[in-house]
């Protein structure tokens, strides 16, 4: 991932070069080509929206609904992890660590437990049944509650994440 990074970033480094060397001629020469002109224009454009926009001009989490929870966690070599649950009772759970995994599904609440159903996982592993919200007992004033994983009534270790967004009782 690095390397394409990197790659990315020379690439774009070229471009700007090439746009100001394409614009010194132009001005040089007083270019009247209206084909230059519109390539010099074309590439400034893609050039300004990379830089203002280094995620992209559509949003394309927004598409798939709002964001009742959000629930993330950090744990070593700032490997994150971060659940969101839709208000189309769909949940999406991403993990960036040396690599990115992505998990998808259902959900539906029952009092203060979330179930998980028709799961698409990336691996060929098991994912955790229900989540239970519970009051944190953290200082940090962006941290709501937690929410506890567990894969069956019978677990004992439990997975945590911190909720920093809860939407899902109005």
């Amino acid at each position: 991932m690095i390397p394409v990074f990197v790659l990315l970033l020379f690439v774009y480094f070229v471009l700007v070069l090439v746009l100001f060397v394409q614009l010194f001629l132009a001005i040089k020469k007083k270019v009247t080509n209206r084909f230059q002109s519109l390539v010099i224009v074309i590439v400034a454009t893609i050039l300004a929206f990379t830089f203002f926009n280094p995620n992209g001009i559509i949003d394309f989490d927004k598409l798939q609904g709002n964001n009742l929870l959000v629930a993330v966690r950090e744990g070593s070599a700032n490997c994150t992890t971060t659940l969101k649950l839709k208000d189309n009772f769909t949940f999406r759970e991403r993990s960036v660590c040396f690599g990115v995994t992505e998990i998808k599904g259902e959900y539906h609440l029952q009092n203060d437990t979330i179930h998980f159903t028709n799961v698409k996982l990336d691996r060929d592993s098991e994912y955790y049944k229900f989540a239970v919200v519970r009051p944190t007992n953290s200082y940090n004033s962006e941290i709501i509650a937690d929410l506890i994983f567990f894969k069956n009534l019978e677990d004992t270790t439990r997975r945590e994440l911190w909720i920093t967004k809860n939407e899902l009782i109005k």
